[in-house]
Parts: structure tokens; C-alpha cells; sequence
């Protein structure tokens, strides 16, 4: 599947994902902000902070690489202290000061990532991206960690077709999954069919191959985001390589992640 798209509207997708989960942490008590999520060791207030935090230094990438890069060194020498770190920039912080913080973090990244040069490399912590595949990076991370909130808080977000980005994503780190636990990538294309939340068909891959992936678009964002085991899931996964790609799917960067236990979020 292509996604054809511009740095303006993956931004008003990123907008719109920002509103709507500041619309269920706007709801909430501040309480409601020390909420376990199903992600170990991090609360609602957790969540949110990282998402301010990253989304302000995805604005410093775009800004001043140099300092940005400063900041990268610093993450490979010591990768937890600086996760560990960071979440304390929401300490002491309540919903109207933490939505605060990140509508200003967001709403600067936004500004300047619509002002980027479309040949531009954007660096982070992998590869440099595109502005467009920068962006969309943003709107997935917002998704994802939304998902931990929206679990902890039992709220309701109805699916979008800004699942459209998580998905592609999710289907573009097939090799980047295997990179991450170091394992080189086997060969042979995995067929993708997803149900999108209009009813609409969304694919990627060679339609003739044997090993597919199909479901709905929001199960396989849960479980390339690692926000629900694919066995907590109604994924029909068929061939070798579908199978052994699904078990370490990972659409966000950094080291494996500890994913969900199955049957944590049972099949309702």
C-alpha cells in the first residue's frame, strides 16, 4: 500500500490525534494521573510526559540537530538513566499543568513541522526520516502510548483512519523488527490485509504470497505496537513468516520491547 501524503496533512492527523486523547486525559481526576498502565512501571502521568518530552525534542531535531545530537550521544552511553530521567519533567504536575506542558510541546512541533523542507533528513534516534515519515513517527507514538492511558483509565477511543499511518508503519519495521533483537531479516514478502474502520480494505505486500497477516486495522496496530499480544487479538497470521514476524513485531524504536503477556486483555 502507498500512502500518498504531504507534511500538512499527516500534521493535521497528528492534530487531530493529539485532540483526541486530550480529550480523555482532560477528563480525569489528578488522581487519575498515578493510574498504573499496562506498560510496567509507568503511570497515566508517565504517558503523558513522554509524550511532551519526545515531542519536544522532536522539535529540537528539527531545529538545531547539532544540540539534538548532543542528546543522542548522551541516550546510547546510558539509555536507562536517560528513559528514568525524563519521565521527571511531570513530577508535581497535575492535568491542567501536564496538558499545558504538552499542548506548548506539541503545538511548537507542529509549527516547525510544517515549515520543513520536503527533501529534508530529519534525525532521531535511528535513521533519519523524512519530514513526512518524522511526522508520521509522532502520530504513532501518540497513538500507542494513548492506548496505555485509554487501558488504564478504561476510557473509549472510537478506531480512525489515522490507523491508516500506525498501520504502515507497523508494516514498513517488518526488518527492522528482526534488526532490533538482532536477527537478519528471512526472505520471502508477507501479504498484509487489513479491515479499515470505514470497512475499507487496506494492503501491503504481494497479494500472491503464501504467508499473510489479515484483521482488522486496530488489532494489527495493537500488536505491532506491542499494546496487545496477538494471541489477545482476532489476527488470522498463516505461513512460517508471517508467524515468526508477528512474534517479534515492533513498530517503534529502540530495543525489543517487553510487549503484553497473553491473555491480559482477553478477546471480548
Amino acid at each position: 500500500m502507498t500512502i500518498a501524503t504531504t507534511v500538512d496533512t499527516v500534521c493535521a492527523d497528528l492534530a487531530a490525534e493529539h485532540e483526541d486523547l486530550d480529550r480523555i486525559v482532560a477528563a480525569l481526576d489528578d488522581a487519575d494521573l498515578e493510574r498504573p498502565t499496562p506498560s510496567p512501571g509507568w503511570s497515566v502521568r508517565d504517558q503523558v510526559t513522554h509524550l511532551a518530552y519526545f515531542d519536544g525534542q522532536a522539535t529540537l531535531a528539527i531545529v538545531d540537530p547539532e544540540a539534538f545530537a548532543a542528546g543522542v550521544r548522551r541516550f546510547v552511553a546510558d539509555p536507562a538513566a536517560m528513559m528514568a530521567e525524563h519521565l521527571t519533567h511531570g513530577h508535581g504536575l497535575g492535568v491542567e499543568g501536564m496538558l499545558g506542558w504538552w499542548r506548548d510541546q506539541r503545538g511548537r512541533l507542529l509549527s516547525v513541522a510544517r515549515g520543513v523542507e520536503p527533501g529534508t533528513r530529519v534525525p532521531w534516534y535511528g535513521p533519519p526520516m523524512s519530514p513526512v515519515s518524522f511526522v508520521t513517527a509522532r502520530l504513532m507514538e501518540t497513538w500507542c502510548h494513548g492506548q496505555d492511558v485509554v487501558d488504564a483509565v478504561g476510557a473509549v477511543r472510537t478506531p480512525t483512519a489515522r490507523l491508516r499511518h500506525v498501520a504502515h508503519i507497523g508494516v514498513r519495521a517488518r526488518a527492522f523488527s528482526y534488526a532490533t533483537n538482532g536477527r537478519p531479516a528471512p526472505e520471502g514478502e508477507v501479504r498484509v490485509e487489513l479491515e479499515a474502520p470505514d470497512g475499507g480494505v487496506w494492503s501491503w505486500g504481494d497479494a500472491a504470497a503464501a504467508d499473510r497477516v489479515t484483521g482488522s486495522a486496530l488489532d494489527f496496530c495493537l500488536a505491532v505496537t506491542q499494546r496487545r499480544h496477538r494471541d489477545d487479538t482476532r489476527l488470522q497470521i498463516a505461513g512460517p513468516l508471517a508467524l515468526d514476524w508477528m512474534e517479534i513485531a515492533q513498530a517503534f524504536a529502540g530495543p525489543p520491547g517487553e510487549g503484553r503477556r497473553p491473555g491480559q486483555f482477553p478477546i471480548t
